[in-house]
């Protein structure tokens, strides 16, 4: 595992996604695997299937389902660390230009930015709290919604689950 620090999960991302959803970064165990979200114990996977994103729990080696049901996935910070603590402000804030490159090239309707304190500080928006932003990142909304790690206790899965249904629910309208 500790030989996948430094790596790549390549981005899963096509033009005009519904929704983009973009990760801190990605951990070691998505580092080793190339797969988004793959640590066992994450819940982004149950989490979209429990907001109705996707009719089952896909599986991180089938991400690519995703694509045809308009949904995508990328990071703030393109490289695997054991967590995301090993990050400085500095990345999170070069990793907002990031995204903002790929909303720019790719053209989403939504962006979901999965960290709130992640955001916080790549946004410059110290209050910032989950749900819609005022903002917009290029000409897509923007909606932050709390880190699914497993390492983050302060939101259970029924928590995801409800926060991420109310981003389905803004994207149908």
């Amino acid at each position: 595992m500790l030989a996948a620090a430094g790596r790549r999960v390549p981005d899963l991302i096509a033009p005009g996604l519904a929704v983009l959803f973009s990760g801190i970064n990605p951990g070691l165990y998505s580092g080793a695997t190339g797969h988004h979200f793959a640590r066992p114990g994450n819940r982004f996977w149950p989490a979209l299937h429990a907001a109705g994103f996707t009719d089952r729990v896909v599986p991180p080696w089938e991400e690519t389902e995703l694509l045809g049901r308009g949904y995508g996935i990328t990071n703030l910070v393109a490289r695997a660390t054991a967590t995301a603590a090993e990050l400085d402000d500095a990345e999170l804030v070069a990793g907002r230009a990031r995204l903002r490159r790929r909303v720019g090239r790719y053209a989403p309707r939504w962006v979901a930015v999965l960290g709130i304190g992640a955001y916080r500080t790549a946004f410059a928006r110290p209050r910032a709290v989950p749900g819609p932003q005022p903002e917009r990142l290029g000409g897509a909304g923007l909606w932050v919604l709390p880190s699914p790690s497993g390492l983050n206790a302060n939101h259970q899965l029924s928590d995801l689950a409800r926060a991420f249904a109310e981003l389905r629910a803004a994207v149908e309208r």
